[in-house]
């Protein structure tokens, strides 16, 4: 997500953002920031952000797309960019990593914002639960959704974002 979000201010090659991210001295610049980056990533987790750091970028005007038609009556443009690589993220794995349960890739969406984007949580749920329900019925993005598919997947009023990070 970090790599996803901050491709959007850079324009960086998605494989160059990785393997600058990865080097020794920035990564532990990185680990004195946030906890998160305590432990270096095994082969695997670094295979698995090159794809997805490279595959959002590759389709994310699909995703952008797919995320227009379930952000009923908002611009993705107005989402702030935060959350827009959140909800990417978890498209992009919903679509592309079968290893990844849709209910697992939209809570761990939910928890990034709730942690990074704290009032889009809501938002970025009903989005998510919007789009999982489509795609369980066999039309996800297919076509745009009815206000009534649109319904957020929470009890309390998704509120849209009105303004980028």
């Amino acid at each position: 997500m970090h790599l996803i979000y901050s491709r959007g201010f850079t324009g960086e090659d998605p494989h160059a953002a990785v393997k600058t991210r990865l080097e020794e001295e920035y990564y532990a610049h990185l680990a004195e920031e946030n906890e998160l980056y305590a432990e270096t990533p095994s082969r695997r987790q670094v295979k698995y952000l090159d794809q997805v750091v490279a595959g959002v970028e590759a389709e994310e005007a699909e995703l952008n797309e797919i995320i227009g038609a379930y952000s009923i009556g908002w611009d993705v443009s107005r989402i702030s960019r935060l959350s827009r690589a959140i909800l990417q993220l978890a498209i992009y794995e919903m679509i592309h990593f079968e290893d990844v349960p849709d209910n697992v890739a939209v809570s761990e969406a939910v928890r990034l914002t709730k942690l990074y984007d704290t009032d889009s949580a809501a938002f970025v749920n009903g989005i998510l639960g919007s789009y999982v329900r489509a795609k369980q019925a066999g039309n996800a993005a297919a076509e745009e959704p009815s206000a009534s598919e649109a319904e957020p997947a929470v009890t309390e009023a998704a509120e849209p974002v009105t303004e980028e990070v």
